[in-house]
């Protein structure tokens, strides 16, 4: 059976980490994503006491980076530079509280062909681990299935990405693949193809690292993460899919709801 740890998208407590950590562990938690999409909240003496007590509590922490810090921009200069400065902070708070890995978006298409974009990205991101290497932060970075179907981001486009840079992992956001896919992910078999096709670029010893939650969806786009029950996603067949890898994994639960991400612990902790 597949090793499966959930936790939430987003820090319980910001006010110290002993309360976090206390959170966690009160709701069960064995995982849990630093939440920075809106921007740096945390500091290096709060990461490293953090992570100092997530690891005494086997909760496996991972960084989620701000929305702006995406790779693969068109044109050099401000934009580029502010992300580059955004995913340089992220893993220096990453390696601070030993995550398991920074979670970033791949960027968007900007008029240019998919090949073209994914060029620019994996240019960009070797750019990148050159200037993290040399600051002794170079975890690894995941890069995060998107939810809008005529944009960078697919299922596809994020496993090429990631077996093109060794370093970068799939973050196979299933609320998002069943989104473009209109509304598809609700047997075992949808599931069972994706994780095969990411566990054939991961590293042996890296985790699976999943973002899960229901989803509401038009013309084949995201437009809301809904409480479980609401949609038609549901953690079972996720559940099912995974039982059979020997590779572990991390499920972040991005519920609007502290409810719903309860029953995805459930459903997966019953398997």
């Amino acid at each position: 059976m597949t090793l499966i740890r959930f936790g939430p998208a987003r820090v319980p407590s910001h006010d110290s980490p002993e309360e976090a950590v206390s959170l966690l562990l009160e709701r069960g938690y064995t995982a849990c994503e630093v939440d920075f999409e809106g921007g740096f909240w945390m500091d290096y003496a709060w990461a490293e006491l953090f992570g100092e007590l997530a690891r005494q509590a086997d909760v496996a922490l991972s960084v989620h980076a701000p929305i702006a810090g995406f790779m693969g921009h068109a044109e050099r200069g401000r934009k580029l530079n502010m992300a580059v400065g955004m995913l340089d902070h992220s893993a220096g708070i990453a390696t601070a509280c030993g995550a398991e890995l920074v979670v970033f978006h791949p960027g968007f298409l900007l008029g240019r062909t998919r090949e073209a974009a994914i060029d620019s990205v994996c240019e960009q991101l070797g750019e990148l681990r050159l200037r993290l290497e040399r600051k002794d932060r170079a975890v690894p970075f995941g890069i995060e299935v998107m939810g809008r179907v005529r944009d960078l981001g697919s299922a596809e486009d994020v496993l090429e990405i990631a077996g093109r840079c060794g370093w970068v992992r799939p973050v196979l956001d299933f609320a998002h693949m069943h989104a473009t896919s209109d509304g598809a992910f609700t047997t075992v078999e949808p599931f069972t193809q994706v994780l095969a096709a990411a566990d054939a670029v991961l590293d042996p010893d890296a985790p699976f690292h999943i973002h899960f939650s229901d989803i509401a969806y038009a013309n084949r786009n995201e437009t809301k993460h809904l409480p479980y029950g609401e949609g038609t996603l549901r953690a079972d067949p996720l559940a099912e899919a995974l039982a059979p890898f020997r590779r572990p994994a991390t499920v972040i639960g991005e519920s609007p709801d502290e409810a719903s991400n309860q029953a995805i612990r459930a459903v997966l902790a019953g398997h």
